[in-house]
């Protein structure tokens, strides 16, 4: 008896860390699992074998996105579900089609990755009414008994600007890469609102950004942009919010000789790391949530639901700034391996590994 009161209480405390590790809690607008229900899901895991989970995405563009679908695939696959993933190629209303087809398949439980409420909130309301639980990411959704993750956007994009405002004196010259249209997108565009006005000697001379082929295009546009600009002193520095973007525009300044300029980004992948430890690359700080924990995270808490358990409505994933001088210099890490190097990262994957292995014992 001892043993398993101390066991559910172990279960309790590893899935709650894993929880807080991930959840940014000083934003009042966040919630997290209350210890009971993540207990009781945790003890129960073991036992959700067999289900169907449908990602419905509007995207999968980058190597951000393909490492968020492997975090979610690797979550399912651990408690014994499958999953099957609906991408959209950004047509909101091919993804709308989506999560009709994934309800009408009957799916046990559904995964969004991005879009808007008016894309998907009619659909996401038909999964609830036929009792299919919905877990959204980056998607602005407000319907009842859905539990929906964001990224902390606004202080992404402040740790990077104020970084980048730092490393200039105050003063400068800047391009920003950016689209509108995304509700992360347009959360990191309040910061940087936010900035203008604080820094009011640091001018954005151009600003550009399309979801299509955002790397290739930020490149191609990059490249304009440093020829109308020929001279060192013209660009200060670029910043974008998001890590297509800072791919692309890094390739264009390195290319050029254009080393004096340097790139800030959000999110961050393996790809990413390679060109963040490059000393030759001008990208030298980004802020992130660890695109796996993401994917985790979400299905953890589709997992409560298919539990019966409850969850909140509202999740916000504490982000971690990372910059090249943090990094060894000696090899080559990728973001699994990143949080020997930067604390706070990938701060979920031990939680799940001590909260799985307290329920296999049980």
């Amino acid at each position: 008896m001892k043993r398993t009161k101390l066991l559910n209480v172990f279960i309790s405390l590893s899935l709650v860390g894993s929880v807080l590790a991930a959840c940014g809690q000083k934003n009042s607008a966040s919630e997290t699992a209350s210890p009971a229900a993540s207990a009781s899901a945790a003890a129960s895991a073991t036992n959700l074998s067999g289900k169907k989970i449908a990602l419905v995405m509007q995207f999968n563009t980058g190597t951000f996105s393909s490492q968020y679908v492997e975090g979610v695939k690797e979550q399912v696959e651990k408690l014994g579900g499958k999953v099957t993933v609906f991408v959209a190629d950004t047509d909101l209303a091919k993804m709308a089609s989506n999560l009709d087809a994934a309800i009408n398949q009957k799916f046990d439980g559904i995964l969004i990755d991005h879009g808007t409420a008016e894309a998907l909130e009619a659909g996401v309301k038909k999964a609830v009414e036929k009792k299919i639980p919905v877990v959204s990411f980056d998607s602005i959704l407000t319907v009842p008994n859905v539990t929906s993750l964001e990224q902390g956007d606004q202080k992404m994009a402040d740790a990077t600007l104020e970084q980048l405002a730092k490393d200039a004196g105050g003063k400068g010259n800047i391009v920003k890469v950016w689209v509108a249209g995304f509700a992360p997108m347009e959360r990191r565009q309040l910061a940087y609102q936010a900035f203008q006005k604080k820094y009011p000697d640091i001018k954005e001379i151009a600003a550009f950004g399309t979801a299509k082929d955002p790397a290739l295009d930020t490149q191609t546009q990059m490249e304009a942009i440093l020829k109308k600009y020929p001279n060192k002193g013209d660009i200060t520095a670029v910043w974008t919010a998001w890590d297509e973007f800072a791919k692309g525009a890094s390739r264009a300044i390195q290319q050029a000789g254009r080393t004096e300029i340097k790139v800030y980004g959000i999110d961050l992948s393996d790809e990413d790391l390679q060109l963040l430890q490059d000393p030759k690359s001008p990208w030298v700080a980004s802020s992130a949530v660890d695109p796996k924990d993401i994917g985790r995270v979400q299905v953890r808490y589709l997992y409560q639901k298919l539990h019966g358990d409850q969850t909140p409505e509202k999740v916000v994933l504490e982000p971690v700034y990372v910059s090249r001088d943090q990094l060894p210099k000696d090899k080559q890490i990728n973001t699994t391996q990143l949080s020997e190097y930067v604390k706070g990262w990938g701060g979920s994957q031990q939680g799940y590994t001590d909260w799985m292995k307290a329920a296999e014992k049980k």
